[in-house]
């Protein structure tokens, strides 16, 4: 078995900064309070932030292009207030699921249309739509709570499977189908290839645009997705029930490691911003921290993610040139050494 050199484990250290930080975090949460570190508020964290999960890991496809979906909060509310919608209208749990998810395919191919084929840019549309997608689902509900769920619905948000709450087994279907496509299949490494570089992914034969339209589409699809789960958590629908979770999606991606200028990210590290972030706010709570005080931690969270994205990215370019530099001279090396031993043998 091959040593691993001292800049493949700077590099390894680095990608998974964020786990070792959750780690040493929650051992410090579990100090102040040993009923952190119980089992049950294990299973707590999980289905806190299970939505957010759901929503963080296509949105972090969406980043690996380059790109970003700001609108993904409001698609997440308006998804969520449409379906509950439905379901008050016809008392149909499959209609009010097949409206939100229609929904989100909509406004992901509406994001995906106006980036791609437009070449709009991503920020200035999804924060177009971040106000239109809230403001129509403030217009519809008048501002007020969704009640009056159907039973069947509802019981979703309690339901387990196994033994183990729904929310988990959705977030851990998202996270495995997620880690395949992005580590197994031509479809990931066409992601990341045009967040490299979009031009020369062109020249490589990859259809951009159609790419870059379809990780749009997963975003809309599963943020609505998430939207309805949070409803049936609640057993009612706020209009402001996404709200917010375009930056907490976007906190959880980049402390995963996923570069914010596009074409480099690891799934396992979005799960582990997604625990991190869990923690935090597990934690802050059981402490009795102050609401207010939690949303300058998450703020605060979100502006370390930045810059550790941008130091990340240039230890890791800095760690691979070295490498690079090293392997160039061995095999520089590699050529010599035979010249000069036949040197050797002819003068002998």
């Amino acid at each position: 078995m091959r040593p691993i050199s001292m800049d493949r484990l700077k590099i390894m250290l680095v990608q998974n900064g964020v786990f070792a930080a959750m780690i040493l975090m929650a051992a410090l949460f579990g100090v102040l309070n040993p009923r952190f570190l119980s089992w049950q508020n294990a299973v707590t964290i999980l289905q806190q932030v299970a939505e957010l999960g759901v929503v963080a890991l296509p949105v972090a496809f969406v980043v690996m292009t380059g790109q970003a979906d700001l609108s993904v909060g409001s698609i997440a509310t308006l998804g969520a207030v449409l379906g509950g919608l439905t379901l008050v209208g016809t008392g149909n749990a499959a209609a009010g699921v097949a409206v939100t998810l229609v929904f989100g395919l909509v406004a992901g191919a509406l994001n995906g249309f106006l980036v791609a084929y437009l070449r709009l840019n991503s920020f200035v549309v999804t924060l177009g739509f971040l106000s239109v997608w809230g403001g129509i689902a403030m217009v519809l509900t008048n501002g007020k709570t969704l009640t009056g769920l159907p039973d069947d619905f509802k019981a979703f948000g309690t339901a387990k499977l196994v033994g183990i709450p729904v929310q988990i087994v959705v977030l851990a279907v998202v996270v495995a189908v997620a880690g395949y496509l992005l580590n197994r299949t031509a479809k990931g490494q066409e992601i990341l290839a045009i967040g490299g570089n979009a031009r020369a992914a062109e020249l490589m034969g990859i259809r951009v645009q159609r790419t870059q339209m379809q990780v749009f589409i997963a975003a809309g699809v599963f943020a609505a997705l998430a939207g309805l789960m949070l409803a049936t958590k609640l057993a009612a629908v706020s209009p402001t029930v996404g709200s917010g979770m375009e930056l907490k999606a976007l906190t959880v991606v980049l402390l995963g490691g996923v570069s914010f200028a596009g074409g480099y990210g690891r799934i396992g590290g979005v799960a582990a911003g997604l625990l991190f972030v869990g923690v935090l706010n597990n934690g802050l709570v059981i402490l009795g921290v102050s609401p207010f005080i939690q949303t300058v931690l998450v703020g605060a969270t979100l502006v370390a993610a930045v810059l550790m994205d941008s130091s990340i990215q240039r230890f890791v370019s800095a760690a691979w040139a070295n490498r690079g530099k090293r392997l160039a001279e061995a095999q520089r090396l590699g050529r010599e050494r035979p010249a000069s031993q036949q040197t050797q043998e002819v003068n002998a």
